[in-house]
């Protein structure tokens, strides 16, 4: 497009001078003048096309929203502005100038001058033409008076003339005598046979002869009579040159004359040319400056584009370096600069970036530990408001605490305890502290171990509590030393145990025969009593043995509601009856089949004895705790009845066994699990303390409780198998 601009701009102002060359020389206007201008007018069509498509492309950017096109667009109207009022305005007056130019050449006083020039340079030469004819007609009547005319006498009359050459001539136009004022001139211009016939047919006349730029001649032809009969006629001319001065002084007046009198024809025509030529010229230069208008509108809107967009794209957080216009101006200056500062920027970021990754990195690094700790972290601000809980904190606490952040730690609906213990431990203790804190619920006994310590204020300041469920860890720690203790029990009191029988059997033996009836009766119901005892003895012993050597369990995938139906098909017949709700679909645990129908047999026996002991009636309505629905509606029925349910649960399958007894007393719900601990008169308190080790090692929860309308309920919550 540039390339095209330049080519008709070169092209419009080489054919513009042509033009202007051809208006003001006439002979160049009538034979050149059509062709230029119509060269002219394919140059203006052809810069005004360069404007429409130019005009168009804008206009399409401008309806397609390209950024940068409004600020092209006023550079485009006012560089087009700034071309187009001077050019109208010079436009209107070379019109006037032209017109009023034209109007003035045509005065009537130079058209009166022009005639009185052109007059006076006719008189002026008639004048000369008149006084050289009577000069030739004196010579002639001289010359006719003589016989014969000599070169003398022809001489002295021309010099008496003052004429420039005297010439003779016969009839036939041959030179009879001749004479010069130069002596260079031997043969003086001969008249044509038409002005020797016209000159011997009247008295003679005068002629002018020549052109102003080489000399005008006046030539005179006098017929010369004679008074002898039968003479030749005879004819003499005289020349004289009119002087140079006037002669080019009338040439110029005539020339004058006869231009103002074809310009004077051709005054309209001269009107229109100058019309046209002013008005291709105006287009050309219009179209040329509106054409360069878009050339310096691109030229100055690009750096300022490059600007705009650079700072819309740091607005917008895109710093990537922009391009520069290579220039020395300021334009040019600040684009590189501004591609510097955006570089720099860019360079920033990068770095920030950098450094940001890093610290989100080092945070999601440290928000993993604290989220996959087993322990609780509770972060408060300065006024004791959550702030932040990571998920061992609510799985310690049974609860979802995103809904307790910013609400301060003494209006907690729920853990009430755990609050108030915080909340003195930092009023009495100060920054630092640790304690554990026993937490009752549904009949369960939770221990904590907590932390406390206040956080700097240079990041914020507030305060953060750590805490760990140690529940198991000191039923673990009872549990290991309740194994200890029997091992050591099993041991020392299963060592007598045997003497002790063999002792009596080997009294009853020895004395049998020497005593009376009635005294051997007495020893036989003695050593019957020891050694009674001495069995029960044994089978307390081996109970010991049994719960502090129990094997570890073998884990492997199982079918809870298989192996239920299992153990409840041995219960069938039994009193009190022992019934089923399992639920349909229930997946694979991960365990051991015989301990797990360990723990079964166990909690049935123990449900089953609770109910003979106590004499249990049916009762009816009442919910139950987490035995469920379908539990719930096997109570309905009449008499006392064990009811075994599964169902699932989030992340683990639950088994419950529920009776309708009396269930739990209170100051035996805390401590069933402990060994030794039972309401029977003669158990050992070792069946639920082995059912709870053998939950513990298959890495699940158990929970005692008592139902809402009566009895006691277990529930077991073991892992899914993968």
């Amino acid at each position: 497009m540039k390339v095209l601009l330049i080519l008709a701009a070169a092209a419009g102002a080489i054919l513009v001078f042509l033009l202007t060359s051809a208006s003001a020389n006439t002979a160049l206007l009538s034979g050149y003048y059509p062709w230029l201008l119509g060269a002219n007018a394919l140059i203006v069509v052809a810069m005004l096309t360069l404007v429409g498509i130019q005009l168009r492309r804008l206009w399409k950017d401008f309806k397609g929203g390209v950024f940068g096109t409004r600020l092209k667009t006023r550079l485009v109207l006012l560089l087009a502005l700034m071309a187009l009022l001077p050019g109208a305005l010079v436009y209107a007056v070379s019109m006037q100038f032209a017109v009023r130019s034209i109007e003035s050449w045509f005065d009537v006083r130079v058209d009166s001058a022009l005639e009185g020039g052109l007059a006076l340079a006719r008189n002026v030469l008639d004048a000369q033409q008149a006084d050289l004819l009577a000069k030739a007609r004196s010579m002639a009547l001289e010359i006719g008076d003589t016989a014969a005319a000599s070169p003398t006498l022809l001489n002295r009359l021309r010099e008496q003339a003052g004429s420039q050459t005297a010439t003779l001539l016969g009839g036939n136009g041959q030179v009879l005598a001749s004479s010069s004022d130069t002596v260079g001139n031997l043969l003086p211009p001969v008249p044509s046979s038409a002005q020797l016939r016209q000159a011997r047919l009247g008295r003679g006349f005068t002629v002018v002869e020549g052109e102003a730029a080489t000399g005008l001649l006046l030539r005179a032809l006098v017929p010369i009579s004679s008074f002898e009969l039968g003479s030749e006629p005879r004819v003499l001319q005289l020349t004289q040159m009119v002087p140079a001065a006037i002669a080019r002084s009338a040439e110029s007046v005539a020339a004058a004359h006869r231009d103002y009198q074809e310009l004077q024809l051709g005054k309209q025509g001269l009107k229109r040319i100058y019309t046209l030529t002013l008005t291709l010229t105006l287009l050309l230069a219009l179209f040329a400056a509106i054409a360069l208008a878009f050339v310096f509108a691109e030229r100055l809107a690009r750096p300022l584009l490059i600007l705009a967009e650079g700072t819309q794209a740091v607005a917008a957080g895109d710093f990537t370096p922009r391009s520069v216009v290579r220039s020395d101006d300021e334009l040019g200056v600040l684009t590189q600069s501004f591609s510097k500062m955006t570089k720099q920027l860019d360079d920033a970021r990068r770095e920030t970036e950098r450094h940001r990754r890093q610290v989100e990195t080092a945070s999601a690094y440290l928000e993993s530990v604290l989220a996959n700790l087993s322990a609780g972290v509770l972060a408060f601000d300065p006024q004791l408001r959550l702030r932040a809980a990571n998920r061992g904190a609510m799985a310690i606490l049974r609860e979802d605490l995103t809904d307790l952040e910013d609400t301060p730690l003494a209006e907690w609906p729920r853990h009430g305890a755990l609050a108030a213990a915080v909340i003195k431990a930092f009023k009495e203790r100060g920054h630092e502290w640790q304690q554990e804190l026993e937490l009752e619920e549904a009949g369960a006994t939770q221990v904590l171990l907590m932390r406390g310590s206040t956080l700097p204020e240079a990041g914020g300041g507030g305060t953060v509590v750590v805490f760990d469920d140690i529940t198991r860890l000191i039923s673990a720690q009872r549990s290991a030393a309740w194994g200890e203790v029997a091992q050591r029990l099993a041991h020392e009191i299963k060592n007598p145990l045997t003497p002790i029988q063999l002792s009596a059997e080997r009294l009853q033996i020895k004395l049998a025969d020497k005593l009376d009836p009635a005294s051997r009766d007495m020893l036989d119901r003695s050593i019957v009593t020891i050694v009674t005892q001495v069995e029960a003895m044994k089978n307390m012993v081996n109970n010991f043995r049994d719960y502090a050597k129990t094997p570890p369990p073998l884990l492997a995938a199982v079918d809870l509601d298989a192996l239920v139906r299992e153990v409840l098909a041995l219960y069938e017949a039994t009193t009190p009856r022992v019934e089923a709700a399992l639920a349909p679909g229930l997946p694979r645990v991960r365990g051991d089949a015989n301990q797990l129908r360990q723990v079964l047999h166990n909690l049935i026996k123990n449900a089953a004895e609770a109910l003979a002991e106590h004499g249990a009636t049916a009762r009816s309505g009442g919910g139950a705790g987490e035995a469920g629905g379908a539990a719930a509606a096997l109570f309905a029925g009449e008499g006392p009845h064990v009811v075994v349910a599964t169902r699932v649960e989030e992340c683990c399958v639950a088994l419950v066994v529920a009776d309708n007894g009396p269930g739990f007393p209170p100051q035996i719900l805390a401590r069933a699990f402990e060994p030794y601990v039972t309401t029977k008169p003669r158990g050992t308190g070792l069946g639920l303390a082995i059912v709870r080790k053998i939950v513990d090692e298959h890495h699940g929860e158990i929970h005692l409780g008592n139902r809402t309308g009566g009895g006691a309920e277990i529930t077991i919550r073991l892992p899914m198998a993968e």
